[in-house]
């Protein structure tokens, strides 16, 4: 699974006029799936993303995680992170997983986060989002597991 993080002042998701998600400070993740992936990787991500130092402790070195901050956490579904960009002028997309195995594992990560983390919003897969963002500082992380 692949994880885009980024460090956020405040982010939001709208789906056709509505905010569906919502959070102040914290990361905004944007998840792809590849197709080996699994339940498992869905967990590791998880933990990596509540785990990762990227917000700035006393003396102003990154060396705070998002479970230290009690940041918010939002994630949103993005199946073009998994496109093969190698050649030509169009991505492919053999490289990420079926919508299906897609769908099945960023709910799976949805359901892990709200259960280990206070502050969780998530997108909606398949749907037409407007991701808004204030990037903090900026602050941006390829995650893979």
């Amino acid at each position: 699974m692949i994880g885009l993080i980024q460090r956020v002042s405040s982010a939001q998701v709208v789906i056709a006029a509505e905010t569906v998600a919502a959070i102040q400070g914290g990361l905004l993740v944007l998840v792809g799936v590849e197709p080996d992936d699994s339940e498992a990787r869905a967990e590791r991500l998880l933990q990596r993303l509540l785990g990762y130092r990227v917000f700035a402790d006393q003396a102003g070195r990154m060396n705070l995680s998002l479970a230290d901050v009690g940041g918010g956490l939002l994630l949103v579904p993005q199946f073009t992170l998994a496109a093969d960009t190698r050649k030509g002028m169009r991505p492919g997309f053999s490289t990420a997983a079926p919508p299906a195995l897609g769908e099945l594992l960023f709910n799976h990560l949805c359901r892990l986060a709200e259960e280990r983390h206070p502050q969780v919003g998530c997108g909606r897969f398949g749907a037409d989002m407007q991701v808004s963002l204030v990037n903090d500082g900026p602050v941006t992380f390829w995650l893979q597991v």
